[in-house]
C-alpha cells in the first residue's frame, strides 16, 4: 500500500489553523482560518478525489482529534452521501499515533503506540496489508516529518496557499532531515492554490 502524505500550508510553510480562527491557538496563534478564503471549487474537487482513492487513514493524535470533531461526530459525519471526504474518512479504516490515547470514540480506529521502531513497525505491516491501494495522511505534521525522515513516506501531496501567514507552525522545521524530491505532477487553481505532487527519492546532491 503507498503511504500518502497531504498537507495544506502557506507560501511560508504554515500549517496550522488553516480551517478555522479557533481551530488551532497553540503557541498564541491568531491568524487561523487563512485556508478558506482561497479554497475554490477546484480546489475542493481535487481533494474529493484525492479521499475517494484513500483505502486508509493515518493521523497524528492532533489532527485526528480535530478530524473527528469535523467529521466523526460533527454534522458533516451524520451524512455521509452529502461529502465525499466525510464518506471516506467515516468507511475506511483510521490508525493514529499515539501513546496517550487509549480508547478512540471515532469507530474503525486503531492506536499505533510504542516506540519509534515499534510505531515503525506497525505503519510497515498496514502498508504491507495490500499490495494496492493508498494509506493517505492529512495534516499532521510531526508525524509527517518522522515518516519523511524514516523513509516511510512514498509520495508527498502538497497544496500552497498564496499567503504569507507570518507566525505558527510550520511543515519543516529550521532542522531535520533532508529528502531529495521528484515532482510527478503540478497544477493550480483559478485562486491561485498550487497543487504539487513529489515522490521522495533518497538523499539529496550537494554542490
Amino acid at each position: 500500500m503507498k503511504l500518502t502524505t497531504v498537507t495544506n500550508v502557506s507560501v511560508d510553510g504554515v500549517m496550522q489553523g488553516l480551517g478555522a480562527s479557533d481551530e488551532d491557538r497553540r503557541g498564541g496563534f491568531e491568524r487561523g482560518g487563512w485556508a478558506l478564503p482561497l479554497f475554490d471549487e477546484e480546489g475542493e474537487r481535487f481533494l474529493g478525489q484525492v479521499y475517494e482513492r484513500a483505502d486508509a487513514f493515518l493521523f497524528g493524535r492532533r489532527t485526528y482529534e480535530i478530524f473527528e470533531r469535523s467529521w466523526g461526530t460533527g454534522s458533516w459525519g451524520t451524512d455521509e452521501g452529502a461529502n465525499p471526504i466525510s464518506t471516506a474518512l467515516n468507511t475506511r479504516p483510521k490508525y493514529v499515533v499515539s501513546n496517550t490515547l487509549s480508547e478512540p470514540r471515532w469507530a474503525d480506529t486503531a492506536v499505533l503506540s510504542g516506540d519509534d521502531g515499534d510505531v515503525a513497525a506497525a505503519v510497515r505491516k498496514v502498508k504491507e496489508g495490500t499490495a494496492a491501494g493508498e494509506l493517505q495522511v492529512h495534516g499532521s505534521g510531526e508525524l509527517v516529518r518522522w515518516l519523511l525522515g524514516n523513509g516511510l513516506a512514498d509520495e508527498i501531496v502538497l497544496l500552497v496557499y498564496p499567503v504569507v501567514v507570518g507566525q505558527g507552525t510550520r511543515l519543516f522545521p529550521e532542522s531535520g532531515p533532508d529528502a531529495a524530491l521528484e515532482l510527478v505532477d503540478s497544477r493550480s487553481t483559478p485562486k491561485g492554490v498550487t497543487i504539487q505532487v513529489y515522490r521522495p527519492t533518497g538523499r539529496p546532491e550537494y554542490a
